[in-house]
């Protein structure tokens, strides 16, 4: 290599260190402020189906950011907002504990990432790897998706006083059709807000049609302290939601290797994915101490940040202190409950199928032969305890649904025997040509 081809790629290097280095500059307040937009729609969409406040999960996702900043010092261009994963177990558990009950499972749902941060800090991530392979993880994702097809298709479909299951279902495909070709069709900044163009195309056909009720609108303040609630512990709760911080947990570590390929550090390395886990398992703890529902990594926001090259952290440190800051407009929060239920059911179609489809895809790209039969019986038992809702009880102790399917999955991957059996070979075929179970 030649002089000039070094110094070429040490600017290359430097270059690279400046553009990601943290630097808290004034003028890119509109660029934070950007990264939350983008944000905004599954952010906000995730309390008012589960029942929380939005702005309390307005100021909760960014004072989540910043703690995560603060463990991470500042070197990782993310942010943390409302996770889906998380949508059925918060609303059958207040629906079955209440609130506050709830929060402390969401609390220990934090406490969780704390653990497997220290265990990758001690051992590696190879470990939990171990533990948590793509086919227990895979499916787990999968069951959670599944579990909230019912509650998209009734809020897409249920007709009630104001409106017919006819329109219903016609509002929610418009909702549903915009998110979709948004998603397709658009290009640049647009093509990273599709549930946002969604809400709004659903929003603007109820407007004629008088599904849309603005005297909240009217009635609520244009400054108000967000409803803050905080948690009572419950070990019932706890233990029936603890489990489900898993799938997010490794997704996880999914997020922070794209926001590493897309800026060219290896996060990995530094800060460490060990600090990362950290990082949003504080911020889930704290957003449930307030009421807000648990933080993860958004995707949507790493794509942004691919097509603005914005890769300064700081950046999304104005996007966390607008979100607080807008955490307070009280009248924000009521136009957010004005959004008529089919909009919402036709977005949840789409997403909660993403889910399903990222499980699915978590085990493709992992190589794993779903046929191969401890693969096969370890997926089939936890979609199917997930799935048919099964339930162990012993007085007030319940473990059932994700939470178990979760838990019977890891165990059934620590102790089934691994299989050397091979397919019998097909006529024309040698024995080396067929795949080793």
């Amino acid at each position: 290599m030649t002089k000039s081809q070094e110094r070429s790629s040490e600017e290359i290097v430097r270059e690279t260190i400046s553009a990601t280095a943290y630097k808290f500059r004034p003028q890119d307040f509109l660029l934070g402020a950007q990264m939350l937009f983008v944000a905004f729609g599954a952010l906000v969409l995730v309390p008012i189906l589960a029942g929380l406040d939005p702005n309390v999960a307005l100021f909760t996702s960014g004072l989540g950011t910043l703690c995560f900043q603060l463990v991470t010092r500042g070197k990782v261009p993310v942010y943390l907002a409302s996770s889906f994963a998380f949508i059925a177990p918060i609303t059958f558990s207040i629906d079955k504990y209440g609130l506050s009950a709830t929060l402390s499972g969401l609390a220990a749902a934090g406490v969780v990432y704390l653990v497997l941060s220290l265990i990758i800090f001690w051992g590696g991530s190879a470990i939990v790897m171990r533990v948590l392979p793509s086919v227990v993880t895979g499916p787990v994702i999968m069951v959670i998706g599944l579990g909230l097809a019912p509650t998209a298709v009734k809020m897409a479909s249920e007709a009630t006083e104001s409106y017919t299951e006819a329109i219903a279902i016609g509002i929610a495909a418009a909702s549903l059709l915009a998110t979709m070709l948004t998603a397709i069709l658009a290009r640049g900044f647009l093509r990273l807000i599709p549930i946002l163009i969604g809400i709004v195309a659903g929003y603007l056909i109820s407007l004629p049609l008088g599904l849309v009720n603005f005297s909240p609108v009217a009635q609520a303040p244009w400054l108000e302290i967000p409803s803050f609630t905080a948690p009572s512990f419950h070990l019932p709760a706890i233990l029936f939601i603890v489990p489900v911080a898993i799938a997010p947990a490794i997704e996880h570590i999914g997020d922070v290797l794209a926001i590493s390929s897309v800026t060219g550090n290896n996060y990995l390395r530094d800060p460490g994915i060990h600090r990362t886990l950290l990082g949003d398992g504080i911020a889930t703890t704290l957003a449930s101490f307030l009421g807000g529902p648990p933080n993860t990594t958004y995707s949507e926001v790493t794509g942004a940040v691919t097509l603005t090259k914005a890769f300064n952290p700081a950046i999304m440190t104005w996007a966390a202190l607008v979100a607080i800051l807008l955490s307070f407009f009280g009248k924000l929060g009521a136009v957010l409950q004005t959004i008529p239920v089919p909009v919402m059911g036709g977005i949840l179609i789409v997403l909660f199928g993403t889910i399903v489809v990222i499980g699915m895809n978590s085990m493709i790209q992992a190589g794993e032969d779903l046929l191969k039969p401890r693969n096969l019986a370890i997926v089939s038992t936890i979609l199917m305890l997930g799935v048919g809702g099964m339930s162990i009880k012993a007085g007030a102790f319940a473990l059932e649904g994700i939470g178990l399917s979760s838990i019977v999955g890891v165990l059934l991957n620590l102790f089934l025997p691994q299989s050397e059996t091979k397919l019998p070979k097909r006529d024309g075929e040698s024995q080396s040509d067929l795949p080793e179970q």
